[in-house]
């Protein structure tokens, strides 16, 4: 099955799903992922888990096997019947869990809208995600340029976490992305979040080389940042690039974006992905400008209980 799903990453996304595989089992190993499973005659057809976050729940995925079994007629409407029928019970689990307040979703894998009227039914509200990439032949040097003299430029440091924390709460409030990623509202989400980028291996593997901050000097704080992770031989994946209100259109995005792509491209890698909300119009524009192309689109999910407003 693991096999099966990780065949569709490489093909669809150029995505290694072998890391993601590994810390899937460590779950399973310690019983900690709920979710179901489809089984006909005893063969593992389908499945779907979500992962705990104090009030919330997050939806890490959905799966039906594409191969059909020897001898038989498989169609996609059947291995898609199949994803349905295993949401619908998850829903029902999370929906009617009284302690669940909140309830995200971001199906990387599946393309816009395959599940869309199943999650608009259960009364979530989706957001059209972009996967973007860019090809990294021709490239020869990152874009330098001269920055304001309270900045500097530098690379990634472990003890930059809180500090990066601290900018994402900035620098999405009142952004789209955190309605759909509630824990770009807090330092502690945020935290969170850049545990599981820089600790963990769900996104790919954290390259530090990709990976590069502008501080102000004299206070310190990160204003700016991009993170990278590795996620095949062939692809390095934008992770987070953010810029604080107050810097903003002044380069720094560009110059970080184009730094990032060097240090992958001396990896390696032949292109570099990431994603954007379909909302954000300033973002895809410039990742437009910069050589990015969408090559496939997706659905992020949120659901809340409205008695919790």
């Amino acid at each position: 099955m693991l096999e099966d799903e990780g065949d569709l990453w490489n093909q669809r996304l150029h995505w290694d799903y072998r890391a993601s595989v590994k810390l899937l089992m460590q779950y399973l190993d310690n019983r900690m992922l709920p979710g179901f499973a489809a089984l006909d005659a005893g063969r593992l057809m389908g499945y779907t888990f979500c992962v705990y976050e104090e009030t919330k729940a997050v939806i890490g995925d959905v799966y039906a096997i594409s191969r059909p079994p020897a001898g038989t007629l498989g169609a996609p409407q059947a291995t898609h019947e199949i994803e349905q029928t295993l949401l619908r019970h998850l829903f029902e689990l999370l929906l009617n869990s009284p302690q669940i307040d909140r309830i995200e979703s971001q199906l990387l894998l599946h393309p816009s809208d395959s599940h869309g009227a199943l999650f608009r039914e259960a009364g979530f509200q989706i957001f059209r995600r972009l996967f973007m990439v860019r090809p990294l032949a021709g490239l020869s040097r990152p874009i330098r340029m001269d920055i304001p003299g309270e900045l500097e430029l530098r690379a990634w440091r472990d003890e930059d976490l809180t500090a990066a924390g601290r900018l994402i709460v900035e620098a999405y409030r009142d952004h789209p992305d955190s309605v759909i990623n509630d824990q770009y509202r807090s330092a502690h989400g945020s935290l969170r979040f850049l545990h599981n980028i820089v600790r963990y291996a769900g996104c790919g593997i954290f390259s530090a080389q990709a990976s590069h901050v502008v501080v102000e000097r004299y206070s310190g704080d990160i204003v700016a940042l991009v993170l990278g992770s590795r996620v095949s031989q062939l692809s390095g994946h934008i992770t987070q690039v953010c810029v604080h209100p107050h810097y903003r259109r002044c380069g720094l995005a560009r110059m970080l974006l184009s730094m990032s792509a060097f240090s992958f491209l001396l990896q390696g890698a032949s292109e570099i992905s990431l994603t954007v909300t379909e909302a954000n119009a300033p973002a895809i524009d410039l990742y437009l400008a910069e050589d990015f192309t969408g090559t496939h689109s997706f659905d992020a999910a949120v659901w809340h209980r409205r008695d919790t407003d």
